[in-house]
């Protein structure tokens, strides 16, 4: 069920909000993960404390069906140039349901503005994926007061012919398919839903270690006990539908248009879910972007190849005269990376 709140109603800013503090609990090695408790939201926010000070805040937004721990292998990588920070969308990782059930691209990007604002940390190097490239875009369209610099790794930008590996994903949204998929599965073990989901997201499912898939498996079994779990996963894959077909200003290619933050947009050139051939689109849609092509890669570079991602932000933080955390690029160990 998608919101019916019309899209710009982003547009105008908010008042500004008191900041929010987040008591944080720490969950991995530098890493802790904190709760954002807002009037009919509530939002679990996964953070690496950085060892100096006056660095610039990031907020990382994950994809469909994912959680913060997709950007744990770059987090690492970038923390000496950035504050990084990464939410659980609405329904997502360790975030409850929002009390309006509004899945919606707008939805998730209200969540997004609401936890800037709260914590006090915009501007903010805004990054996100699939899914949460497609509410990133929004955001940076529509409230450029919040957004320093914009990076989209496989931004789910409308496309009027979808990869047939594609198809399925899409399927989700409509009304009764997930029921009938969670009937039909009911006897898979997480073990087979995770290497499933791994074999469509990522160029070469061999890149992924034994211990990674063995996190995600648990991370897996955790999510499918949860009562909203098929909820927030239908509603967002159908909020990215209704979200292709919306027209006029508030069609996402027409707000790419609108963005005025310096943009990295990174593609695979093996995804399955986003097609690469939407590179060159999105590259002319943005009004400052830059391109990072990746030939390996599938829908989830920053898991797959974090050091030529964090390669690419940290020079989009240098020549838009961000990133106070110094110079000392980390440098891809392979030559799968290609500039366009």
């Amino acid at each position: 069920m998608s919101s019916t709140e019309p899209p710009d109603v982003l547009d105008v800013a908010a008042a500004p909000l008191p900041q929010v503090p987040v008591v944080p609990v720490r969950v991995a090695e530098g890493e802790e993960l904190g709760t954002l408790r807002l009037p009919g939201l509530t939002l679990r926010v996964r953070s690496r404390p950085s060892t100096r000070e006056g660095l610039e805040p990031a907020l990382f937004v994950h994809g469909l069906g994912a959680s913060s721990q997709n950007w744990s292998a770059l987090m690492p990588l970038v923390e000496d140039v950035v504050d990084c920070e990464a939410l659980d969308l609405p329904g997502f990782g360790d975030s409850p349901p929002p009390e309006d059930r509004d899945y919606s691209v707008t939805g998730h990007a209200r969540a997004v503005i609401r936890c800037i604002e709260a914590r006090g940390r915009g501007p903010v190097h805004l990054i996100g994926n699939s899914l949460g490239g497609a509410v990133s875009t929004r955001v940076a369209a529509v409230r450029p007061d919040l957004v320093r610099t914009l990076t989209l790794v496989s931004p789910a930008l409308p496309e009027w012919r979808v990869q047939r590996s594609a198809v399925p994903t899409g399927l989700i949204a409509i009304p009764g398919v997930a029921r009938l998929f969670a009937r039909l599965s009911r006897d898979w073990t997480a073990e087979q839903r995770t290497r499933g989901v791994t074999a469509v997201i990522y160029g070469d499912p061999n890149r992924v270690s034994e211990e990674t898939l063995r996190h995600a498996v648990e991370e897996m079994e955790r999510r499918l006990a949860l009562p909203h779990f098929w909820e927030a996963m239908t509603r967002s894959a159908r909020g990215v539908v209704d979200a292709y077909t919306l027209g006029g200003q508030h069609g996402l290619w027409r707000q790419a248009e609108r963005v005025l933050a310096p943009t990295l947009l990174v593609y695979g050139s093996r995804d399955r879910l986003v097609s690469y051939r939407m590179a060159r689109r999105a590259a002319a849609a943005f009004r400052d972007a830059r391109l990072l092509t990746l030939p390996d890669a599938g829908h989830v570079a920053m898991m797959e190849y974090p050091e030529a991602v964090g390669t690419a932000f940290r020079e989009l933080l240098a020549d838009s005269g961000s990133g106070r955390g110094g110079s000392g690029l980390v440098r891809p160990g392979t030559d799968d990376s290609t500039r366009s």
